[in-house]
C-alpha cells in the first residue's frame, strides 16, 4: 500500500465516521432554526479554516487559489456544499434522517458513475449491475411512499458533484475549505444579523451550552470535509464510493435505534435493494483490487 493511498484511506475513514455521528450533534441543537444553524455553521467555519491553514503553514497554497479560474470552481463547490448542508440540517430537524441516510447510501454509486463519465474511470459489469439494483430500490421507495425521496436524491447528487468538482481542481483540502467558507460567509453573516436585529433569534441561540455548541460547528464541519478533500485527491472516485457507506450506516442506526424514526416495510424492501447493490459493488471492488495488485507484482518480477 503506497503512502498516498494510505493517507487517502485514513482521511476518508475519518471523514465518514465523523459524518456518520453528525445527526447527534444537530439533534442536540434542534431548537435552533435550520437557516440559523446553517449560518452559524458557515460563519464559524471561517476562523476554523484559517486556523487549520495557519497550523499547516499553507498560506502560500491559499494565495495560489486566488485566481479567477480556481475561484470560479470554488464558488461552484461552495454553493453545492452549502445547499447540501441546508437540506441535511432541515432533514434532521424534521426527523427525516432515515431518508437522508438513503441519499448517502446511493451516493457511492453516483460517484462511480461520475468517475466513469467525468474522469474515464472504467466500470466492470458487476458495478453496472450494482447501479441498476440501487436504482430499482429508489423506484420501489418512490412508488411505495407515493412521493419522490427528494431529500435523499438532493443530498446524493449535490455531494457527488461536490466531490467531482474538488477532484477536478485538485486544490489543497485545508486551503480550499477556508476559501469556500469565506465565499459563503458574507451571506451567512448578513442573514444572522437580519435575524438578530429583527428579534427573531438571539445572537448565540439560547445561551449557555448553545454558545459552545454553535462555535463547535466550525471544527465539526471543517475536520471531516478537509479529510474528505484530502482523500478525493489521493483515491479514485470508485474507492471513495466504496468506503462511503460507513457514514449512512451510522446515520441509519442512529435514526432508527436512537431517534425512533419509522422504518416501514417499504423502507425495508428499498433499503434491501440498496444494501444488496453495495454488497455486490464492494465485493467486486475488493476482488478487482486484489487482482490488480497480483498483476502489478507479476509485472515487477518479470
Amino acid at each position: 500500500m503506497g503512502s498516498e493511498f494510505r493517507t487517502g484511506f485514513i482521511a476518508a475513514l475519518a471523514a465518514y465516521l465523523l459524518w456518520g455521528a453528525l445527526p447527534l450533534y444537530f439533534r442536540a441543537l434542534d431548537h435552533i432554526r435550520p437557516d440559523e444553524m446553517l449560518a452559524h455553521r458557515i460563519v464559524w467555519s471561517v476562523p476554523t479554516g484559517l486556523a487549520v491553514v495557519a497550523l499547516a503553514r499553507s498560506w502560500r497554497t491559499l494565495r495560489a487559489l486566488l485566481t479567477l479560474r480556481r475561484l470560479a470552481w470554488l464558488v461552484l463547490s461552495a454553493g453545492l456544499i452549502g445547499a447540501n448542508w441546508m437540506v441535511y440540517i432541515w432533514a434532521v430537524s424534521v426527523e427525516r434522517v432515515t431518508e437522508a441516510s438513503l441519499g448517502y447510501y446511493i451516493n457511492p454509486l453516483v460517484s462511480v458513475l461520475m468517475g466513469r463519465i467525468l474522469f474515464a474511470e472504467r466500470l466492470r459489469p458487476a458495478q453496472w449491475i450494482s447501479v441498476g439494483i440501487a436504482t430499482t430500490g429508489v423506484v420501489i421507495l418512490t412508488v411505495g411512499l407515493g412521493y419522490l425521496p427528494w431529500v435523499a436524491l438532493f443530498l446524493c447528487f449535490t455531494f457527488a458533484f461536490y466531490g467531482a468538482v474538488r477532484k477536478h481542481i485538485a486544490v489543497d483540502g485545508r486551503a480550499g475549505f477556508a476559501v469556500e467558507a469565506a465565499i459563503l460567509a458574507p451571506a451567512a453573516g448578513l442573514w444572522l444579523a437580519h435575524l438578530v436585529s429583527s428579534g427573531q433569534i438571539g445572537p448565540m441561540g439560547q445561551g449557555g451550552w448553545d454558545v459552545f455548541l454553535l462555535i463547535a460547528a466550525g471544527p465539526i464541519t471543517a475536520v471531516p470535509l478537509i479529510c474528505f478533500t484530502i482523500a478525493a485527491q489521493r483515491l479514485a472516485l470508485s474507492t471513495i464510493g466504496m468506503m462511503q457507506y460507513i457514514a449512512p450506516s451510522l446515520q441509519f442506526a442512529i435514526a432508527v435505534l436512537v431517534f425512533g424514526e419509522r422504518f416501514t416495510q417499504i423502507h425495508a424492501v428499498a433499503f434491501g435493494f440498496i444494501w444488496l447493490a453495495l454488497v455486490i459493488f464492494t465485493t467486486d471492488s475488493l476482488v478487482g483490487s486484489a487482482k490488480a495488485r497480483r498483476l502489478a507484482r507479476a509485472a515487477r518480477l518479470a
